[in-house]
């Protein structure tokens, strides 16, 4: 039997298509070693294999694009393209198929939140048998149907009733998402004309046709022979179906019964008032164990030691168990939940500590049972991979006093057979390795509970991976080389930093991740894809390049974009400049500046910090060249506050980073360079110069690489887990990030007040495109309220510029001002509009929190202090509100969300 391949598909030059199956003759599911296809007729490529057997044959199959200059192999979306063929009853059986983009729209309405919650249908594949003297099978798919809608033929024949609307064939669902219909061709003509349309089942009714052009399909009028057309979707809008969501962090949760932070159980009160107003979504910021330190340093939901493993925070007590009324911690129970859930905000180590000594109480009076329990032993199998050095891990860092690993002796390098030994349940301290065990799985269910009830009740959870992990984490224990060590993750200089930030977090080694299949990161998603339907990518431009620091550093400032093609040094010879090193690249130190940064200090500053060189240029003494040694000397009381800061200002007071092994040929610019005293005191014309090499780094040279970095990565992340992918794409956008988003049917982040092009002050919701989440403000922004008091001229041209309202704007935000922006992200053409719960509340005088500036979750700048936001109503109280809540879900009804 002969198999033919038929897809169109434009290609340039250098481009080719392949077919890859899991078959022999298709490569056995390794697409380089895909059956090629070949050029038959302007955009047309086809294929034939021959299979010679008896049995029947099944197969899967999909198409892929190679582009030989990059090597780069890009796969057509989706996993549904299936074959069973009897090959004995066959000759031909010709496939042509439609390329499978995933930037088409329709593709996202096929994710989990769509197909497991907002879509869920009770449509069931059909069993009916298959004529076997059929000719032609047509499939189509279409997620946005409505109830009693199907999928209809019609054509130019008689079979296909000669484009008469008044019995249409109808399709049925039969593979998956696929809907199929066979169709019998017995006249002898050469081509068919045909379209797809839609029928009402219930009033027996034909709708409306597809748009676009006729489809054609050719006929053969051969014996054995069957043509299957894959029409990929029904030519229908798609970008009409819009939802609104909340945003609240699960530990900003208040209710009666919360233990001071919300838990996971208390999320169900929040699903049934994002039910009672129309919200279809609940966003969560990252629900990650933090509990390196046992400090109030844990608090950072962005520091996981762990990328798998739930933190403890989130235990709801009551779920797992009392003590015995006689037990010391049961007696105070009452009064300390009352105690800490009065408190305005999260009293961190309170709670957790409480947490963490009462959940260790009852692990005691129920470990004999629990570890025979089978549910457990399901829970413990399929998550051993990370779970088992989880547990040593935390153990381990109680005993040594420390999570810096570096520090625990023998144990300082993973080693699984020492780990296998150290966690053995012969050895004394299991107890305290079962504990975790205990932790997680209740966490486990707890979480996987809130979530059956969200989908229950048509609600979406929105997850939140963050970017990087904690540098003394498990997984950098257990895999360190997935990571760079000596680096740091951050940020350059933004509207949330002026210095920029420092994450301390290690960055990626992709080099190697890719090289294991991109394994941890695909187990990182199946572990989130346990509790939601889509998530949000924190910081998605780390995908194409991340902004690292050195390990010595402090600031973000002291960064540079990897990877990144740097300056060469013979660009600034080309540049009519002479590249002078030390002036270039050590800093820049005058008495001037010396005044400027260090005051009645720069005396001392002179005579203990700085040595002379060459007769008269100032230069740092070795203890003082990088901000980690200066940072230290603080801690020692060596140096003052001031001239702390002032140090960190001539360390950075550079324009130029030699590349790392470039042997003095390669140079990052120093971001923000126009900014610094030692481009100032520069001659116009240098300036000028470095101006230009500055601008063609940042803004124009990177594009091609940062594409063809992201590319490597996103589609096959993108291809491991069927969640809604959100990216988080604020900060020093290029236009690469935006087209590998699109390319990739990646929802973008629209934020009203942080435009991505520096050419405008605002950004219209009503501009937004269809696959993105639009939103006023986002948990490292203060809330509408808060924004509105901090710049009295922004606010006055937001007033009349973007709301549209004449004369003076009011100084403090009305509930009115409020309500208008909230409308127009409701009726912003975006698929998502989400709001923060702060935001939702503003609209109500009643209700809103008299003080804005304490409703703010992150300053970026200054995280150790944050993080600790909660309500300050009762969800129990809100749920009773009827006014208000009849307000906001006409708005979101209206507005067709």
């Amino acid at each position: 039997m002969k198999i033919h391949f038929k897809i169109p598909y434009f290609t340039y030059w250098g481009q080719r298509l392949f077919v890859s199956g899991n078959i022999p003759e298709l490569g056995n599911g390794d697409i380089t070693k895909a059956l090629p296809l070949n050029y038959d007729t302007p955009e047309s490529w086809t294929a034939l294999i021959e299979i010679n057997s008896n049995k029947l044959v099944e197969f899967n199959y999909k198409y892929v694009l190679h582009t030989e200059q990059t090597g780069q192999y890009i796969e057509e979306w989706g996993d549904d393209r299936f074959l069973r063929l009897e090959t004995t009853k066959l000759d031909h059986y010709f496939c042509i198929d439609t390329w499978n983009s995933p930037e088409v729209v329709d593709n996202v309405f096929l994710t989990t939140p769509f197909q497991n919650v907002l879509f869920k249908k009770n449509i069931s594949n059909s069993t009916e048998k298959i004529n076997s003297n059929y000719t032609h099978i047509f499939k189509v798919k279409m997620p946005l149907l409505k109830n009693n809608e199907a999928i209809c033929l019609i054509g130019d024949c008689d079979e296909l009733g000669n484009w008469t609307t008044t019995q249409p064939i109808l399709l049925k669902v039969q593979e998956g998402n696929w809907w199929v219909t066979e169709v019998i061709f017995t006249k002898k003509q050469s081509e068919i004309h045909y379209k797809y349309g839609i029928y009402n089942t219930s009033e027996h009714q034909f709708v409306f046709f597809e748009s676009g052009p006729d489809r054609i399909t050719p006929v053969l009028n051969s014996k054995k022979t069957i043509v299957q057309l894959s029409d990929g979707f029904v030519r229908i809008s798609s970008n009409t179906w819009k939802g609104a969501g909340v945003g609240l962090p699960v530990f900003s949760i208040r209710t009666k019964e919360s233990f001071g932070v919300g838990d996971f159980q208390d999320i169900k009160l929040l699903v049934d008032w994002a039910q009672k107003v129309g919200l279809k979504l609940i966003q969560v910021l990252p629900l990650n164990d933090t509990i390196g330190t046992h400090t109030d340093a844990d608090v950072l939901p962005y520091a996981a030691i762990s990328a798998f493993a739930l933190n403890p925070l989130f235990l709801n007590l009551p779920s797992i168990g009392k003590l015995p009324q006689t037990h010391p911690l049961q007696k105070i129970y009452n009064s300390k939940q009352v105690e800490l859930n009065d408190l305005e905000l999260i009293g961190f180590m309170e709670v957790i500590t409480f947490k963490l000594q009462y959940v260790k109480e009852i692990f005691v009076l129920q470990k004999d049972i629990f570890l025979k329990n089978k549910d457990f032993l399901a829970f413990y199998e399929n998550n051993k991979y990370w779970l088992f050095p989880y547990a040593a891990y935390c153990v381990l860092r109680n005993q040594f006093g420390t999570s810096d690993y570096r520090q625990w002796k023998d144990f300082a390098l993973y080693n699984e057979t020492k780990i296998i030994e150290f966690s053995s349940p012969i050895q004394p301290h299991f107890d305290e390795i079962a504990l975790n065990y205990f932790i997680q799985y209740h966490l486990h269910t707890q979480l996987s509970d809130a979530t059956k009830y969200a989908h229950d009740h048509n609600v979406v959870l929105k997850g939140d991976i963050p970017i990087g992990v904690n540098r003394n984490s498990v997984d950098t224990w257990v895999s360190p080389e997935l990571f760079h060590m000596h680096m740091q993750a951050g940020a350059p200089p933004d509207m949330f930093s002026v210095k920029g930030q420092n994450w301390e977090l290690p960055t990626y080694n992709w080099e190697e991740i890719e090289r294991s299949g991109f394994d941890w990161w695909k187990r990182r998603f199946a572990q989130m894809s346990n509790y939601f339907d889509t998530f949000r990518i924190d910081h998605i431009l780390g995908f194409f390049r991340i902004w690292q620091i050195p390990e010595n550093q402090i600031e973000g400032i002291m960064g540079h974009l990897n990877p990144s093609v740097p300056i060469h040094i013979n660009e600034f010879s080309e540049k009519g400049l002479w590249f002078d090193y030390n002036r270039y690249c050590k800093p820049h130190i005058t008495d001037s500046i010396l005044w400027d940064f260090f005051g009645d200090e720069a005396s001392w500053v002179k005579t203990n910090c700085l040595q002379i060189e060459d007769g008269w240029i100032l230069r740092l003494k070795a203890p003082f060249q990088n901000q980690l040694d200066v940072e230290k000397m603080f801690h020692e009381k060596k140096i003052t506050e001031r001239v702390k800061w002032g140090l960190f200002d001539l360390i950075s007071n550079v324009l130029f980073f030699e590349v790392e092994d470039s042997h003095g040929k390669q140079y990052y610019p120093r971001f923000g360079m126009e900014s610094i005293r030692s481009y100032r005191d520069m001659d116009n014309y240098t300036k000028d110069r470095l101006h230009e090499l500055y601008v063609d780094y940042f803004y124009r040279r990177q594009d091609s690489n940062w594409y063809k970095s992201g590319m490597e990565k996103l589609p096959a992340l993108k291809r491991a887990t069927n969640m809604l992918i959100c990216g988080e794409d604020l900060g020093m956008m290029t236009p690469c990030v935006t087209s590998v988003m699109k390319e990739l049917g990646i929802l973008s982040l629209e934020v009203q007040r942080a435009p991505k092009s520096n050419k405008r002050e605002f950004f219209h919701p009503s501009k937004a495109p269809y696959l993105s989440v639009v939103t006023p403000s986002t948990h490292d922004m203060s809330t509408i309220r808060g924004w509105w008091e901090e710049d009295r001229g922004v606010t006055q041209r937001f007033y009349n510029s973007q709301l549209g309202h004449w004369g003076e704007a009011p100084y403090f935000c009305e509930w009115w001002i409020c309500r208008d922006i909230l409308l127009q992200h409701l009726y912003s053409p975006a698929m998502w509009s989400i709001f923060q719960m702060q935001d939702l509340l503003s609209i109500s005088e009643e209700i809103r929190r008299p003080n804005p500036h304490d409703e703010r979750i992150n300053v970026p700048s200054n995280s150790m202090s944050s993080w600790r936001y909660r309500l300050h109503i009762n969800l129990e109280d809100l749920l009773q509100k009827e006014e208000y809540n009849a307000e906001l879900k006409n708005y979101i009804t209206q507005s067709g969300r």
